[in-house]
This record gives C-alpha cells, sequence and structure tokens, in this order.
C-alpha cells in the first residue's frame, strides 16, 4: 500500500447501503456511549421502575449479538468480585439508508458509519471510550482485509463484535447501538448542551445549511447538535474532526446530565429516558436491570473521570485494490491490546498525554 504525502487527507465517504428491513422496525445507529451513561446515571438516580420499564419496553433487542463461543477470547477474572467491562457502540446516520436488521445475525449490507470501544476498569473509577476510525483497514475474520466498517455488511452484528475481538483480543460484553435522531431528541430534553467548538465551520448541505458554528462554547439545540455531529466534509480531515466533535458532544451531554439539577429533576430524566430509547438497540443481556447494576459502581463518575480518545494510525492511505483508507498503527494496537489485558487502560493514556483525547 502507498501513503500519501498529507496523511490528513480526507477518506471518501465508504457510503451506506440498503440493508434489510427486519420483523421488528431495526435502528440505523451512531454512537451509543451518552446513552449508555445517560441510562447509566439515570436508572440508579432514584427513579428505576419508570425508568427501567420505559428502557426495556422502548429499545430493540439484539436477538444475536455475538460470535460463536469457540472464537472468542476468554472472560476476564474478576478483582475483587468485580471484572473489567467492554461495551461495543457502533452506529451510523439513517439519512439515504435502509434499516439495519438487528433481529438477527444475518448479514446485511449496513455498514457501520462509527465504532467505539467504550471499557469500563474493575475499579469502576473511569470510563474510557477509544473510537475506531471506520476506514480502519483491518482483518475481518474468514473475510479476509477490508475498511472495518464493512464487518457488519459481512456477517452483522457477530462479525463485527468477532473483527473488534480479534483485533484487540479481548472480550466484548455488551453491544449498543443508536440512531443518529435519539441526539435530537436527548439534546432537547436537556434544554441545550454546552459544546466546546475547536474548529469553526458551517455546513455545505442538509437541514443546517449556512448555520455558523463558531470557535468556542456553542449551546446547541437538538437540531444543530444533530448537524454538528454528522458534518465531516467541511473538514480538511474529513472523519477524523468529524469523530472528534462526537467526543466533543457526548463529553458535553454527560456533564449536563450527571449535574445535579437534571438529576434531581424527574421531569427531565423521563424526558430524557423517553426520547432515548426508541433509538436505541442492545443485545438481550443489557436490560435495565444489567444497565442499574453497571450504575451503582459508575455513581460516583464525573465528567472528568471520562476519558475518550481515537485509536492512534498511520494516517490514510491506498489499498492493494486502489481504496482509500485509513491505516492501523499495529504497534499502538498491540500497546493497546496489552493495556486492556491488564486492567491498565489508564497507564496507556496517561503515557501518551491522551486525557484529553488526540
Amino acid at each position: 500500500m502507498t501513503l500519501p504525502p498529507d496523511a490528513q487527507e480526507q477518506t471518501p465517504d465508504a457510503g451506506l447501503l440498503h440493508g434489510k428491513v427486519g420483523r421488528k422496525k431495526g435502528r440505523s445507529v451512531l454512537i451509543g456511549f451518552a446513552a449508555l451513561v445517560v441510562a447509566a446515571g439515570l436508572v440508579g438516580g432514584g427513579y428505576l421502575f419508570n425508568l427501567a420499564q420505559t428502557f426495556n419496553s422502548e429499545t430493540t433487542k439484539i436477538e444475536s449479538a455475538f460470535p460463536e463461543e469457540s472464537t472468542r477470547p476468554q472472560k476476564t477474572e474478576p478483582v475483587n468480585g468485580t471484572p473489567a467491562m467492554n461495551i461495543l457502540v457502533m452506529g451510523s446516520d439513517t439519512r439515504g439508508s435502509s434499516e439495519l436488521d438487528v433481529d438477527t445475525q444475518a448479514a446485511t449490507d449496513q455498514r457501520a458509519d462509527t465504532l467505539m470501544l467504550v471499557h469500563i476498569p474493575a475499579d469502576r473509577k473511569n470510563v474510557f471510550a477509544v473510537s475506531l476510525m471506520r476506514d480502519l483497514w483491518v482483518d475481518i475474520p474468514g473475510k479476509g482485509e477490508s475498511k472495518i466498517n464493512a464487518a457488519l455488511a459481512l456477517g452483522g452484528v457477530p462479525l463485527m463484535v468477532q473483527t473488534v475481538e480479534s483485533l484487540f483480543q479481548q472480550r466484548i460484553d455488551h453491544v449498543a447501538m443508536v440512531d443518529f435522531e435519539g441526539f435530537k431528541g436527548l439534546t432537547d430534553a436537556l434544554g441545550g448542551v454546552e459544546v466546546d467548538v475547536r474548529v469553526p465551520f458551517a455546513p455545505a448541505s442538509g437541514p443546517m445549511k449556512g448555520h455558523f458554528y463558531p470557535s468556542g462554547v456553542n449551546t446547541l439545540n437538538g437540531d444543530e447538535a444533530l448537524a454538528f455531529v454528522r458534518e465531516r466534509k467541511s473538514f480538511s480531515d474529513g472523519d477524523y474532526q468529524r469523530v472528534r466533535n462526537q467526543q466533543a458532544y457526548l463529553k458535553a451531554v454527560i456533564d449536563k446530565t450527571i449535574a445535579r439539577e437534571t438529576l434531581t429533576n424527574p421531569v427531565t430524566v423521563n424526558s430524557m429516558v423517553s426520547a432515548v430509547s426508541p433509538f436505541v438497540s442492545v443485545d438481550k443481556g443489557f436490560d435495565a436491570a444489567a444497565v442499574g447494576s453497571l450504575a451503582l459502581g459508575l455513581q460516583g463518575i464525573r465528567q472528568k473521570d471520562t476519558v475518550m480518545f481515537t485509536l492512534p494510525t498511520l494516517g490514510t492511505g491506498t489499498s492493494l485494490d486502489g481504496q482509500s483508507i485509513v491505516v492501523a498503527d499495529n504497534n499502538a494496537i498491540s500497546e493497546i491490546a496489552t493495556a486492556l489485558s491488564k486492567d491498565q487502560l489508564g497507564a496507556y493514556v496517561t503515557a501518551h498525554s491522551l486525557e484529553s483525547g488526540n
């Protein structure tokens, strides 16, 4: 493969193809990390029964989320009875695509637009979220080398899980999928969120065409937030900046969600859960009881304890068959895999100064 001089060159859109429509309305999805934190914080916040009912009844359950057991890494031994947890969050934008059949493990032609590995250490003192570039060139088990976002198209959710498990040699405990549109309602339910915009821009197309996002803190409503996390064409490095913007938005949502004035307001709480739940798909084991249990362990978490960064890469390049790709940094992957195996991802973050992202 060849590397272009500009390692930050924008890669072309891999495209969202048409997927199957399942017996139950499937959800194409965006990043679910914020939804997980929202659900965890709220289910443990004193409104358990109503929130649990809403979460369980409104979310879609992924019937077959995991690959064959024989192909998977071993379960992590718990520390003091509590194991570390890995959650695979995947998503894509519903615009221009049919909906994903999440009720079966059958292959579809849907691709994952955004991928994030959320690692929660055994001590529950931090939450780490590692974003994976959708054009990252990896080995997809049984299929050969391809962009990582193609795994969903080639083998459904189980193959995507198997691909990420193979990449890091770590077991995925839960899967969550959230549609972009859910973040619009969540933002409005919160009364807007304050997002730190690092690169100013104005979308050239879409519902917010021409709306200017200046540098600094912007208070975004639902429509503005949706356009903010979608945009990539306005940036010289395309998806790289879009991932940074998505992380900035998620941090803003988490910060406002865990604020006392939010968690002590039952109207806001119920509005948030009601707004997000219909856009969430989870594996069958990740129900309200499991989320509530996780919430108890994370009740001391604050925004400063949440670290988000993008898996380091070697920039963009070209595959042997001519595709524009993101070139994997195998040394970084190996280091992160080792850190995860020892439940010491925090040490990796500190060693590489990733506390504020990259």
